[in-house]
Order: structure tokens, then C-alpha cells, then sequence
């Protein structure tokens, strides 16, 4: 009868033809279960290979009351946005937040993610690093039941809960709007291509040059950092040797550098060159020209992430959610 697959307590007491409750009762130490009933549950449980999810029956034991979110930053409005989106539905479930800051270091995420094994969380809301590609040190959570919620950044390798925005589709429209606006020679500013949202970003950007039959030109797609003085050495050389009408910014932190770049080379923003960027900033409009954006429901996506992790923590089948939300470009100067 052994079954090396997980299964839930739904289909195991289908498989005893028991209810959910009686099934729960013998695992949380009730004494209203018969006693040959209840051995009779611990030994099929046991040869079904099933895990009871210990969160959903400590709840009520509420053991920390702390819910851990790990982000590459908060200078970025987007993740401030987010993690006000997760402290709402938080403080109405009666829980507090540890913010953890890996400043996209994989070492700082994985020192993190070692940290809260001791049980000083009840679950983790996270964007990654996406640094690396081993994620040994994420199968931990699962042995020790900690629930985990990815959102925005996420590893595809690890199956729980994700909650995104359409990356792919939103790339492919910021790049035929630049289009649209006149662009031919468009550059790609990114900081990750491995990471699962930048390759879907830039295969949004590849395919809509494709679409507009424009050439795909290698040196347009520009490695880019975490560190504001190298990109701003790493962009006035591409603007010093490539032929440049229009940008797209993967983050927002690239298209802050794009102005200074712009600004101090005396190149016309949007007369020379055009700037499209993700970004959830509220001043986009007060910049010089105004910005425009490709802006993710940040605020939206805290909600969706913080509902998952509570639905994780109060029922025992798994939760492997996987949620996408949509994003919107808003036109302003800089692409005018």
C-alpha cells in the first residue's frame, strides 16, 4: 500500500471513508476519537506517506504570530507598494512582519532563508535574488512545513504558491509602443537574465522586434548592475558607441540612470532618444519629461501573496496557486 507521492488529508480519509474532522482528530491528540479508530488512522497514514500540515493545526497556537518577507530592496516603490499590499491583510489576521533586505545578494538570501527555519516565522512571502541556480536550501522550508509564497521574482524549480505580473505581454507592448512612437534602434536595460522575470521581459522585447521586422542587434540588450555608478558608466558607453533612438528599462533604477546618462551627454529626452520603464514610482509624472510606465498592481500583488500564505497556513492540502496579474503601460513625455 506504501505510495511515495504526498497526499492530502482530504484524500486520505476519502481512502479510510472517514470525514476530514475525524481524520484531523487523531493528529491533534482529541480525545473524542476511538482509540482503535485512531490507530487504525495513524497506520494507513503512515503507509500512505501522509504529512499532516502542522501550521493548519497549530493556528489557533499562534506560535510567532510573524510573517517573514524577503525582498531585494525597498528604495523601489514597487516592493514598498507590495509589502503594504501584505501588511493589510497581516494586521487583520492579527500578524506582524519581519522584512528581511537581500539587496539582490544570494548569499544574504540563503543566510536569510537558513534563519527562520527555528521557527521565528510562521511563513515567508518572497522576491528573489535569482543569483544562482541551486535551491537546496529552499527544500528545508518544506521538511519543516514553513509555508512559502514567491511574488514578482520567482524560482520556477521550486513548487508552491506564485503570485506574478504577465511579464511577457507587457514587455511586448512597452516595445511596440516605442515602435509605434518611431523607434527602430531600441536597447534593453536589464540587471538578470537568468532570472525567471528577465527572460520573460526580454523575450517580450525579441518577439516585438520580430513582429515589427525590426533587426535584432546583440549590443542593444545591455548587462546592467545593482550598483548606481557602474551602470552609469555602463550606459554613457552605449550611448558613446551604439546607435540608440529608444530604451526600455527592465527596472526602474535603469531608467533613473538613463536621465543622468541623457542629461549630462546633452541628449534630448524624447526628441533623441524615447524611455519606456517598469515602474510603480507615484512621481513618474513630476520627472523631466515624465516618464512612462509600464505600472505592475503592486499593492494588489501584497494582497494576493499574504491571501495565499494565510489559506496555506489554515488548511492541510497543498497550496500551489500559481496567480497572474495584469500590468498597464501609462503614456507620458518621455515617449511623446
Amino acid at each position: 500500500m506504501a505510495n511515495n507521492g504526498n497526499i492530502n488529508i482530504k484524500e486520505l480519509a476519502r481512502h479510510l471513508n472517514l470525514s476530514k474532522s475525524t481524520v484531523s482528530r487523531a493528529f491533534t491528540g482529541h480525545s473524542d476519537i476511538n482509540l482503535e479508530t485512531k490507530e487504525r488512522i495513524l497506520k494507513v497514514a503512515k503507509e500512505l506517506n501522509y504529512q499532516p500540515n502542522h501550521h493548519a493545526s497549530n493556528l489557533r497556537a499562534q506560535k510567532s504570530k510573524n510573517i517573514a518577507i524577503i525582498v531585494p530592496e525597498i528604495a523601489n516603490n514597487f516592493f514598498s507598494q507590495a509589502i503594504d499590499g501584505i501588511e493589510t491583510v497581516a494586521r487583520e489576521k492579527g500578524y506582524h512582519l519581519l522584512i528581511y533586505l537581500t539587496a539582490d545578494n544570494f548569499e544574504s538570501e540563503v543566510a536569510y532563508v537558513n534563519d527562520l527555519y527555528n521557527g521565528r516565522a510562521d511563513g515567508i512571502i518572497m522576491s528573489v535574488s535569482g543569483e544562482a541556480n541551486d535551491h537546496s536550501y529552499m527544500k528545508k522550508l518544506e521538511q519543516q512545513q514553513i509555508p512559502l509564497v514567491f511574488f514578482d521574482r520567482v524560482y520556477d524549480d521550486i513548487n508552491t504558491a506564485k503570485v506574478v505580473t504577465d511579464d511577457y505581454a507587457s514587455s511586448f507592448e512597452a516595445t511596440m509602443h516605442l515602435v509605434q512612437a518611431g523607434c527602430k534602434n531600441i536597447a534593453f536595460l536589464v540587471t538578470n537574465k537568468q532570472l525567471s522575470i528577465g527572460k520573460m521581459r526580454m523575450q517580450g522585447y525579441l518577439d516585438a522586434l520580430r513582429h515589427a521586422n525590426l533587426p535584432f542587434v546583440d549590443e542593444l540588450i545591455v548587462d546592467c548592475s545593482n550598483d548606481i555608478n557602474l551602470n552609469y558608466a555602463i550606459l554613457t558607453n552605449a550611448f558613446k558607441t551604439l546607435t540608440i533612438d529608444g530604451i526600455f528599462a527592465s527596472v526602474e533604477r535603469l531608467a533613473f540612470a538613463t536621465y543622468y546618462v541623457c542629461h549630462d551627454l546633452g541628449i534630448s529626452i524624447p526628441n533623441q532618444v524615447k524611455v519606456i520603464s517598469f515602474s510603480s514610482l507615484e512621481i513618474a509624472p513630476l520627472l523631466n519629461p515624465a516618464l512612462t510606465t509600464i505600472t505592475q498592481p503592486a499593492y494588489e500583488l501584497g494582497i494576493q501573496a499574504a491571501t495565499l500564505l494565510f489559506k496555506m497556513l489554515t488548511q492541510d492540502e497543498p497550496v500551489t496557486d500559481q496567480i497572474v496579474l495584469a500590468s498597464k503601460i501609462i503614456p507620458r513625455s518621455s515617449t511623446l
